[in-house]
């Protein structure tokens, strides 16, 4: 399939794009991406650095005659978010995309593609590889760990970077310019247990819940979803209420940022109860396929006879397990009042996971408003913390508040009307970008961030619109060429 991917236009940016497909790079294993960009800039004879968080710097000389204008910084983020089918053999630490080229749209096979943010590493390098392009100074800011924590971008010291305009280049919707960004805050509760011997006389049974299409718990929370962790809590909380079940073990979601497409539990009930607790749990698994049958048509909810486990989780902790993930909020809690179609605030219930004597809650939280994002904090933290678990809130990060009137995006709107003959939309977007950390550290900056047309990204269904990625491209391309001029005395060195 690489030789399929390599005739699509434009072909630089597509050829590197392949190169970054063959390096693995989940979040928080980006050491050789990072040695393969920082390798490359060395090659081109760029100035290159790697900062004490991961962060690859490359700085680029304005082409002659453009010395005068406004130093731009390009950034992207290396890693990827590593999801995958169930049944699909992939390991996303030593094993390389396999692609599939499908008409217009490029996509992977049972995996997530990497197009976000693998596009728009691929674009930067081809903007510092070319020699007849017209830019101003230029700096390449390739950023680590941005989808399990923002790291890179949190722990890029001021004065490292030079320049005056960011353009983030990992938004998802080409013909859109994105001008601000959601908030974001992690939130973990952890409920401790016992484990009991198994009675005498109970099945074992096994309750899985796949097909679900998931998603990016930011561009994908409004679509309305199934979730899997509330659809599985929902089965677990009638089979405790109407037949005693007891629950042994939970697994579902993975990862905050990515809507739970899969969760499965291991329980234990009466022989006596066995027959009505499948019946009835078929009976409400239709129900809820009914519920999800537009928005997530390939839902598949499976409850078969296992072998009897071992131990089973002690029954107190696991019916407050089942009371609270029923309470817990879920999903769009509020659309914004100054952006028509824009969320304001969300939660994800992301991860439900148990083991070694802790049952484990994971949620992301997203607000553009620091004091909704704080009521919901307070919410979850009134449901969890009253039946035993322990809550923890951190990694926030901050928003990136709207600034209609920024030099850039008049720049940019224009120029895009101009080659496209229609005018760019104009919006921000519920998901976290760097843009709102980068800006606090370096204040000033005039940000924008843009890209070419991904769908589903943050499950194995992403993928990337190769009609999207030449228009992209060449809007990036005659974006640098008429950068405004820069204050005098204001040049990169």
């Amino acid at each position: 399939m690489g030789n399929d991917i390599l005739q699509l236009k434009p072909q630089e940016v597509w050829r590197l794009f392949y190169s970054l497909t063959r390096i693995p790079r989940p979040s928080g294993h980006e050491d050789a991406v990072r040695e393969f960009i920082a390798t490359f800039g060395k090659n081109l004879g760029l100035k290159t650095m790697v900062d004490r968080v991961g962060n690859v710097i490359i700085r680029k000389p304005a082409t002659p005659g453009m010395e005068n204008r406004k130093g731009v910084i390009l950034q992207a983020h290396l890693d990827m978010v590593p999801q995958k089918n169930s049944g699909t053999e992939h390991d996303f630490y030593n094993d390389p995309i396999d692609i599939i080229v499908d008409g217009e749209w490029v996509c992977a096979r049972g995996t997530t593609l990497g197009a976000d943010n693998g596009i728009g590493v691929a674009a930067i390098m081809a903007v510092l590889e070319s020699g007849p392009m017209r830019h101003g100074p230029l700096e390449a800011l390739f950023t680590s760990n941005e989808e399990s924590g923002m790291t890179g971008a949190f722990g890029l010291k001021p004065g490292l970077l030079q320049g005056k305009i960011l353009m983030n280049l990992d938004s998802e919707q080409e013909g859109e310019l994105s001008i601000g960004c959601a908030g974001g805050l992690d939130a973990t509760m952890t409920f401790r247990y016992s484990e009991k011997p198994v009675p005498d006389g109970y099945i074992g049974f096994s309750i899985a819940v796949t097909g679900l299409k998931g998603g990016h718990s930011g561009v994908d929370i409004h679509r309305g979803r199934g979730n899997a962790n509330k659809i599985l809590n929902r089965l677990l909380y009638e089979g405790y209420t109407r037949h005693g079940m007891l629950l042994s073990a939970i697994h579902g979601g993975s990862l905050r940022n990515a809507i739970p497409r899969e969760a499965t539990a291991m329980v234990a009930v009466s022989a006596r109860q066995a027959e009505r607790f499948l019946e009835d749990t078929y009976r409400l698994a239709a129900k809820i396929k009914q519920e999800f049958s537009t928005a997530d048509p390939d839902l598949e909810i499976v409850a078969v006879s296992v072998g009897v486990p071992d131990r089973v989780i002690e029954e107190r902790v696991a019916v407050n397990l089942f009371n609270t993930l029923c309470a817990c909020p879920n999903g769009v809690m509020r659309m914004s009042d100054e952006m028509e179609g824009l969320v304001e605030t969300s939660n994800n219930l992301a991860v439900v996971k148990s083991g070694e004597g802790a049952m484990t809650v994971e949620c992301l939280l997203r607000s553009s408003v620091d004091s909704a994002r704080e009521e919901l904090e307070n919410m979850i933290r009134s449901i969890f913390q009253p039946a035993g678990a322990v809550c923890l809130f951190d990694g926030a990060y901050p928003g990136w508040k709207p600034n209609p009137g920024s030099p850039v995006l008049q720049s940019m709107t224009e120029i895009y009307t101009k080659m496209f003959g229609e005018a760019p939309e104009i919006r921000a977007v519920h998901a976290g970008l760097e843009c709102g950390i980068i800006g606090a550290t370096y204040p000033g900056l005039d940000m924008i961030s843009f890209g070419p047309t991904i769908l589903y990204p943050h499950s194995p269904d992403e993928k990337v619109s190769s009609t999207s990625v030449l228009r992209f491209r060449d809007f990036l391309v005659e974006t640098l060429a008429q950068l405004p001029l820069a204050a005098q005395g204001s040049r990169l060195q």
